[in-house]
């Protein structure tokens, strides 16, 4: 197995590291919290939140069995070279058993708090569904080999396609709403902090090894970042440059429509009688 060529990268590697699991996992909490306070998830995309739920649980399925299971590490250094090391730190692993429990939490309170008139789409659900069935063909076709290396990178690759898809649901419901009430800005920028971070911690680990396998073998963290930072600056722009919070009332007026009073109130005195 591989070793640390330098004790700096090392320690800068371990930096890195718990930096991305401290700031994406306190960052569910600012959207947990303003939950709470407002006893309502309006604002907040239900696709979002449960395509979110789905993506972390595959990725703890793919980070957990790397790093515990000795014989999925086997099957990766014969892969990819008992010099390299596995892309899975302790960080990886804490930061996906804390990211189910939160978002399972947000996932509660959809159901428990004002939701409005939202529901979780077609699109979504069957999407969710597909996933699953997807996942059980691939258990049953690794299982006369025991391909459990392959097995997990497919859970891997899922997760990573989830990234993709997740954050557009809340973005496009930004857009439709034309703000950004209901839904937590710090989300975001501890999301974009993690994100980067995770991103230089690989970059810290491929610069130490002289190697970019740490890249490809995975290749989901690395999209994870990638995306993830992408799809943040687009929040951010949508925060601060086009829905700035100025223009924002704490329940957006776009939201009348959930509202159960009638638009159009009759008066408060009738109408005298016509002569």
């Amino acid at each position: 197995m591989a070793s640390w060529n330098s004790i700096p990268l090392e320690i800068t590697y371990q930096v890195l590291g718990w930096t991305a699991f401290s700031s994406w996992s306190i960052g569910y909490y600012p959207q947990i919290i303003l939950n709470f306070r407002r006893k309502s998830v309006v604002g907040l995309s239900f696709d979002f939140a449960v395509l979110n739920l789905i993506k972390h649980s595959t990725y703890l399925i793919y980070n957990a069995s790397l790093y515990f299971s000795s014989v999925i590490q086997k099957q990766y250094y014969e892969k990819y070279g008992y010099e390299q090391m596995i892309p899975v730190a302790a960080n990886d692993v804490a930061f996906s058993t804390h990211a189910v429990l939160a978002t399972s939490t947000i996932v509660f309170q959809i159901l428990i708090y004002d939701r409005g008139s939202q529901k979780v789409s077609k699109i979504a659900i069957a999407m969710i569904f597909a996933v699953f069935l997807f996942a059980a063909v691939c258990f049953f076709l690794a299982l006369p080999s025991h391909s459990w290396l392959w097995l997990i990178s497919i859970f891997n690759s899922i997760q990573a396609f989830m990234t993709v898809i997740k954050y557009i649901p809340q973005a496009v419901m930004n857009f439709t709403r034309k703000s950004t009430a209901g839904f937590s800005i710090g989300y975001i920028l501890l999301d974009f902090t993690g994100g980067t971070a995770n991103f230089l911690q690989m970059t810290v680990q491929s610069i130490d090894q002289g190697s970019l396998v740490n890249f490809f073998g995975n290749i989901g963290k690395m999209l994870v970042s990638l995306v993830s930072i992408f799809f943040d600056l687009i929040f951010m722009c949508q925060r601060y440059v086009l829905y700035p919070p100025n223009k924002n009332a704490e329940v957006s007026p776009k939201l009348v429509e959930e509202s159960t009073e009638p638009l159009i109130k009759t008066s408060d005195h009738p109408q005298s009688d016509k002569a």
